[in-house]
């Protein structure tokens, strides 16, 4: 055998080895329509200048009375209740020092989120607010290896009449999902995760390009919409058809751009022409 030979046998290896590892969840069961008729607020439909900060109360019932889904973040309270809140470090939103899970629900109370009135609210109020009326995409924010927010998130989930899906940039959070609740649909989140001089880690290398698929076997796969050309984007939602989700889109001109690579949208800066059925839309 000469060494052409061996090169060719040594490339078709690692392409199914790539497969096998990029492969979503087959497609066929999950009726994705409702989830592709609205547009989703990233963290609630916030506006500074109106002084309606992110993931706040009132940026969620603003995103409701407005029609859009909502797409959330999750994590948890040093007493283990789930909160909403995007960072890890309280110092953006409330310039406080230290992280969500250093401090217990009442000692978070104290905060305030970007010099409003506004509190960090619990998972549980969000959900009894929003009450079913507009879909949600839940984000579990799980920084290192507790991805113990996703038991204690599901169990409010469970009893919750809405319609939800969920997704994570950790892949643990998903493999729960998959080995627990494996009927609802999960979502991996990704993005290049490049700076100037390289990967922030190796794992991100595998991140960027879903290689570790093959743990989560998630339904859909929310992206950078900048980054549509990546090769493992492209393997998952065109080769084996997962569902892309675009984030996140800010203005109409990137939301037009984005219908071409993508089939649910995630916003935010901007208040798009049609606030749902955009995937009637598209398919004109």
């Amino acid at each position: 055998m000469n060494i052409l030979w061996i090169i060719l046998i040594i490339i078709g290896v690692l392409a199914i080895l790539f497969l096998f590892a990029v492969k979503p969840r087959n497609q066929a069961i999950h009726d994705w329509k409702p989830h592709q008729e609205v547009l989703y607020a990233h963290r609630g439909l916030h506006d500074k200048k109106k002084n309606i900060p992110e993931n706040s109360m009132a940026a969620f019932r603003r995103a409701v009375d407005a029609g859009y889904g909502i797409e959330l973040d999750v994590q948890l309270t040093k007493d283990r209740i789930p909160v909403v809140f995007h960072d890890f470090t309280l110092e953006r939103m409330t310039g406080q020092p230290g992280k969500v899970y250093e401090y217990t629900l009442e000692e978070l109370r104290e905060f305030r989120l970007d010099g409003t009135d506004e509190q960090i609210p619990t998972f549980e109020e969000f959900l009894n607010m929003v009450d079913g009326r507009v879909p949600l995409i839940v984000e579990y924010k799980v920084e290192w290896m507790d991805f113990s927010v996703c038991p204690i998130g599901d169990a409010l989930l469970k009893n919750y009449k809405g319609l939800y899906i969920i997704e994570s940039f950790n892949p643990l959070a998903l493999s729960w999902y998959r080995k627990n609740r494996n009927e609802i649909i999960r979502g991996q989140l990704s993005d290049r995760f490049r700076r100037k001089d390289g990967y922030k880690g190796a794992l991100y290398f595998f991140l960027k390009h879903l290689m570790l698929n093959w743990m989560t076997r998630p339904d859909f796969i929310a992206y950078n919409h900048e980054n549509c050309s990546d090769p493992g984007f492209l393997t998952a939602t065109k080769f084996f058809k997962a569902k892309p989700v675009a984030w996140t889109i800010k203005s109409q001109a990137e939301l037009d751009k984005a219908k071409e690579h993508f089939d649910i949208f995630i916003f935010e800066q901007f208040i798009p022409n049609n606030r749902s059925i955009v995937y009637l839309d598209k398919k004109k």
